[in-house]
C-alpha cells in the first residue's frame, strides 16, 4: 500500500486547461497593448511551451524568431506584468475552468488528511489567480511557483524546494503533472508522477511516469488510461492508496 503523505500539483495544463485559451490569449493581448506586431498561434505557442517560464518564453522567442529586435530585461518583465493583468481578468471572466475531476480529488485528498502543495513554474501571481479563482489557496500548505527557485523545470529544483518545506520524503509525496518537462523534475526529485495530458503535451514522452491519463476522470465522464495501469473510471484517494507504483 503507498503510504501517501502528500500531493504536490503543477497549476498550468493539470489543474486546469490555461494554456492554449489562458496564456497565450493573454500574451497576445499584451503584444498588442504595448504596439507589438507579435502574434503567438496555436501551433506557435506549442513549440514556445517546451521553455518554461513566461518571462523565459518572451526572451526565446526574441531570441529565435526576432534576433533584429533588442529588448532589455526592464521591457520583458513589463510585458510579461502586463500579460498577467490580461491572464488574471480572463479569470475572473470564467474563461478558463478546472480540468475533469480536479475539485473532487482535492476535496478528497483534505478530507483524507492529505497534505496539499503546488510546483510551479507559473508566475506567483497567476498561480494564484487560478486558485482564488477556483479554490481556496490556503489548502495548500506550500505553493512553490515562478522564481522561487533558480533553475526552472525540467530541474528538479521546484521539487526539492517544496520537500523540504513540507518536511516529507519523496517516497511519501506523489506529482500530478500534463508535461515532459514536469516528469522529468519529479523524476530527478525520486518522486512518482501522475500524468494527466492536454492537447500540447498528448505526444509527450513520458518516460518514467507511474500512470498517464487523458484526465482525472469524473462518475459520469470516465478517464482514458495512456500508459500504466489503472482499474477504475476516475482517479480517487481510496484507490491511490491501494495501489502502489511500480519500482
Amino acid at each position: 500500500m503507498a503510504a501517501w503523505q502528500g500531493f504536490i500539483f503543477d497549476v498550468d495544463g493539470t489543474l486546469a486547461e490555461t494554456e492554449r485559451e489562458g496564456h497565450r490569449v493573454a500574451f497576445n493581448q499584451a503584444f498588442r497593448g504595448a504596439g507589438l506586431d507579435w502574434d503567438w498561434s496555436v501551433e506557435l505557442y506549442g513549440q514556445l511551451l517546451t521553455v518554461a517560464g513566461g518571462k523565459e518564453r518572451i526572451r526565446y522567442y526574441l531570441e529565435r524568431f526576432r534576433p533584429e529586435e533588442e529588448r532589455s530585461e526592464v521591457f520583458i518583465r513589463q510585458l510579461h506584468g502586463q500579460k498577467t493583468e490580461y491572464y488574471r481578468q480572463l479569470l475572473k471572466e470564467g474563461a478558463i475552468p478546472l480540468r475533469p475531476g480536479v475539485g473532487r480529488l482535492l476535496g478528497e485528498a483534505q478530507q483524507q488528511g492529505i497534505r496539499l502543495a503546488i510546483a510551479t513554474t507559473s508566475a506567483y501571481d497567476n498561480a494564484i489567480a487560478l486558485l482564488e479563482q477556483h479554490l481556496d489557496p490556503q489548502i495548500f500548505e506550500v505553493i512553490a511557483a515562478g522564481d522561487i527557485v533558480a533553475a526552472k523545470k525540467p530541474a528538479p529544483d521546484i521539487y526539492h524546494y517544496v520537500l523540504q518545506k513540507m518536511e516529507l520524503s519523496p517516497r511519501e509525496c506523489l506529482v500530478f503533472e500534463d508535461s515532459e518537462q514536469g516528469v522529468k523534475a519529479a523524476s530527478q526529485a525520486g518522486l512518482q508522477t501522475l500524468v494527466t495530458v492536454n492537447d500540447y503535451t498528448q505526444n509527450h514522452d513520458f518516460t518514467g511516469a507511474w500512470l498517464v491519463v487523458n484526465h482525472l476522470g469524473e462518475p459520469e465522464h470516465p478517464l482514458t488510461v495512456l500508459q500504466g495501469h489503472w482499474p477504475a473510471p476516475y482517479i480517487n484517494v481510496e484507490m491511490l492508496f491501494q495501489i502502489s507504483p511500480k519500482g
